[in-house]
């Protein structure tokens, strides 16, 4: 899902660990029993795995599983910390852009002898997801749980009161030249205080009502939902090649030419200036009619669908300069810690969490995409049957529009530098060329 902040900090802490616990494999004893401490972040999936928790006992009375929800920023700190103290939870839900550095602080149990004792048919999954999951040395550390691409939620009365029909909002384009007809629906949707829109004589970009765009935070070096899904469509990458890139390109005029032009919707007035989102939520502010669009991920389908008296929209995101649309696609999974005192019941759970057995009650839940594709057809249904059109979504994933999320070594060096080169570009403190010189400094990790 989404980036970390105080990653650099985070990436210290781990280093103390480095000799605390070993990175076997995991356990695929039949012994297993006691308590499992389960630990995930987004408390929109809280119930199903609770579920899942409780249907697990049923059928395994010697295991019982204790969950933990946490949010996004203090789930990863506490993480950490528990790594270090000893305290990290037996199984947890992990990220793309952290496995590989825990896997090489020995922090994770390989799964590979697991997965192959037990059979578990890993071509259930959506193409691909599983081996994302395996490192550069061919270890497992993860089973996939689910899936998720990027969109554009709107509010439909804000766009039908300014003129622009559904029809429009779902053949959007965008260049990073003038934003094509991207940026002339956020021109049109931005109010001023006064009722002039952005792109009327006499808009005050100083007196906002309504911006026509909302903004989370820079993006640090993913841009996972606020930039990748235009950056992709000019041909950029984020590295030479992915997983396991050695080289970045935020020194590319592509990807810096795209920054240019997000960052100065901000500087027209048409996206919040980016001091004024600290501590704020974009989806709130969205429900509250601050914004008219927001670019978000498919996770939070369920939050801008269930915010009462708004009636929301899901766009697809703008064909590019490629002639093509594009999405970040990650996949998350759930990993068992290296220090984990009962592996055998650990390496149970996280095989029943990769399960259909799981998996179809998540989708039931129409929350997020599950891996296993028979169970992501289902939530597409549930959705559905909530009066919910999740295609925007989904076509990604047929269309194989997506770029993965960047998968590397030094991932937490990398937004450590990312970070606040991004945030000065976004403020307007520094021009975009300025990401050349923290390219270097990341391309300078890898030597």
């Amino acid at each position: 899902m989404k980036k970390t902040i105080g990653v650099a900090a985070a990436a210290a802490a781990i280093a103390l660990t480095l000799s605390a616990c070993g990175g076997g494999g995991a356990s695929t004893s039949t012994e297993a029993k006691g308590e499992i401490n389960y630990w995930l972040w987004d408390a929109n999936q809280l119930p199903a795995y609770k579920q899942c928790a409780d249907d697990f006992t049923k059928a395994n009375p010697d295991i019982t599983v204790k969950i933990t929800q946490r949010g996004w920023d203090d789930y990863w700190s506490t993480l950490t910390n528990g790594f270090v103290a000893g305290t990290a939870p037996d199984v947890f839900t992990n990220h793309l852009a952290k496995y590989p550095e825990y896997a090489k602080k020995k922090q994770l149990l390989a799964l590979n002898d697991a997965v192959e004792k037990d059979n578990i048919d890993l071509s259930q999954y959506n193409e691909g997801l599983a081996d994302l999951w395996v490192d550069e040395d061919g270890k497992r550390y993860g089973l996939p749980k689910d899936w998720d691409t990027i969109a554009l939620f709107y509010n439909k009365k804000m766009a039908a009161d300014a003129g622009i029909t559904e029809e429009q909002m779902k053949n959007l384009t965008w260049n990073p030249q003038d934003g094509g007809s991207y940026e002339k629906a956020i021109a049109h949707l931005t109010v001023d205080q006064n009722g002039k829109r952005g792109d009327e004589a006499g808009f005050d970009k100083n007196n906002v009502a309504v911006y026509g765009l909302g903004l989370e935070n820079s993006g640090s070096g993913q841009g996972q939902t606020q930039w990748s899904f235009l950056s992709a469509t000019t041909g950029w990458t984020h590295s030479d090649k992915n997983p396991w890139g050695k080289k970045f390109n935020y020194d590319d005029p592509k990807f810096q030419d795209t920054i240019k032009w997000w960052a100065r919707l901000a500087e027209k007035g048409y996206m919040p200036k980016l001091e004024t989102t600290v501590g704020a939520s974009v989806a709130d502010n969205f429900a509250a009619g601050k914004a008219a669009i927001n670019s978000n991920g498919s996770w939070m389908i369920g939050q801008y669908t269930g915010y009462k008296g708004v009636e929301v929209g899901i766009a697809p995101t703008p064909v590019g300069p490629n002639g093509k649309r594009a999405s970040m696609f990650n996949g998350l999974a759930d990993s068992i810690w290296a220090g984990t005192k009962n592996p055998a019941a650990a390496t149970k759970w996280v095989e029943y969490l990769g399960s259909a057995a799981c998996q179809d009650v998540v989708a039931g839940k129409a929350v997020v995409f599950p891996a296993i594709k028979s169970s992501a057809e289902k939530a597409t249904e549930a959705f559905k049957g909530k009066g919910i059109d999740v295609s925007p979504f989904a076509q990604h994933v047929k269309d194989e529009t997506t770029v993965l999320v960047p998968i590397t070594d030094n991932a937490a060096k990398v937004e450590g530098i990312m970070e606040p080169a991004m945030d000065a570009v976004v403020s307007g403190k520094q021009p975009a060329s300025s990401l050349t010189q923290a390219n270097e400094q990341v391309n300078g990790l890898f030597k």
